[in-house]
């Protein structure tokens, strides 16, 4: 990744400004470009859910290819601790982000010591342990009918309290959540952390030599990441007003690897956020000419891999590179022709 010391060292940037003011003013806009108030809710979710995968897949190089199980485990977390414990929405949240990243730290005890193609097949096997657990422990999850009528629990701000019943309150709520995650997620990725773990990707054996423990960090950014999806997982579980067990089948696995790689994961940090934009556009616009609009946004993907594996943050990146580098052109030339016009 290309990374800017101004930006890096930063906690809000430019290109947060520009994010926060098109995604807090959305439900202003977003019917009168004839889409609705309930995929904005999706957006939010998944962008969350994106940013917290890229952690592992495009800052540490480690494919995970069940990650919906934990997201997954968040709402069903969330919906247990609604019912069973205490429903205050601030408590459900950090339940669902807590045991999701408790169960992820527990699976990277036996992840973190595998790399590449073990490590992905290791994801899917112990996405699998989890999917069949939720399955069949139909006292708890309630099986195939998953947990049914999980509230939108109101906001408490100590003083004063408000609803998110509706699309729009649940958007906000979503949203902010999305803005101190995204804050958190900068501010890490661009720490010491951060740059061991993007040595990790490049090099894992160096890394090791230099003497970092590549274990504990393999660990913990899987638990990081386990914790940030916990967290899309107890909004997924109020926007749907229920915990099902589709969402952690390995269908759902595949979709937020493909939005990361196509929004452009491995080059920017907003890459997912992109991926996962254009994936609910596609789903909506195309499917309301084709039903076969997995297809079209399937070859989309493949021609993306075949001619820009970079995805749509890299075909960005060049248009910035070479708009500045006529720029930088056009001012030479017009430094070189000020002397002659001056004789």
């Amino acid at each position: 990744m290309d990374y800017d010391r101004k930006l890096t060292t930063a906690w809000i940037t430019p290109q947060m400004l520009v994010a926060f003011l098109l995604f807090g003013t959305m439900p202003f806009w977003i019917e009168s470009v004839g889409l609705y108030q309930y995929l904005g809710v999706e957006v939010m979710i998944w962008m969350i859910f994106a940013l917290g995968f890229n952690l592992l897949l495009g800052y540490t190089g480690l494919p995970s290819f069940g990650h919906g199980a934990f997201l997954g485990i968040g709402a069903y977390t969330f919906g247990l601790a609604q019912f069973n414990v205490w429903p205050n929405l601030w408590f459900c949240l950090l339940a669902a982000v807590v045991v999701t990243g408790l169960i992820g730290g527990i699976s990277a005890l036996f992840l973190s010591h595998r790399r590449g193609i073990y490590f992905a097949l290791m994801t899917i096997a112990v996405s699998q342990i989890f999917f069949f657990i939720a399955s069949k422990w139909t006292d708890v999850t309630g099986g195939e009918d998953g947990l049914l009528n999980i509230a939108r629990l109101p906001v408490e701000l100590g003083v004063t309290s408000f609803s998110i019943e509706d699309n729009v309150g649940l958007y906000y709520l979503a949203f902010a959540l999305f803005v101190g995650t995204v804050i958190l997620l900068w501010r890490l990725t661009n720490s010491p952390y951060g740059r061991i773990l993007r040595a990790i990707k490049q090099n894992e054996m160096r890394v090791r030599f230099v003497g970092y423990d590549v274990r504990f960090f393999k660990w913990t950014v899987f638990t990081l990441s386990c914790a940030v999806t916990g967290l899309a997982g107890g909004l997924f579980a109020m926007a749907q007003e229920g915990a099902y067990i589709n969402i952690m089948s390995l269908q759902w696995s595949g979709i937020i690897v493909l939005m990361t790689l196509i929004g452009g994961g491995f080059v920017s940090f907003w890459g997912p956020v992109f991926g996962v934009i254009l994936y609910f556009v596609a789903r909506d616009v195309l499917g309301a000419y084709t039903e076969t609009w997995l297809l079209w946004f399937g070859l989309m993907f493949v021609l993306l891999v075949m001619f820009k594996p970079e995805g749509i943050a890299g075909i960005w990146r060049d248009l910035v590179s070479r708009r500045r580098a006529a720029k930088r052109d056009g001012e030479a030339v017009s430094s070189l022709a000020q002397p002659e016009a001056g004789r």
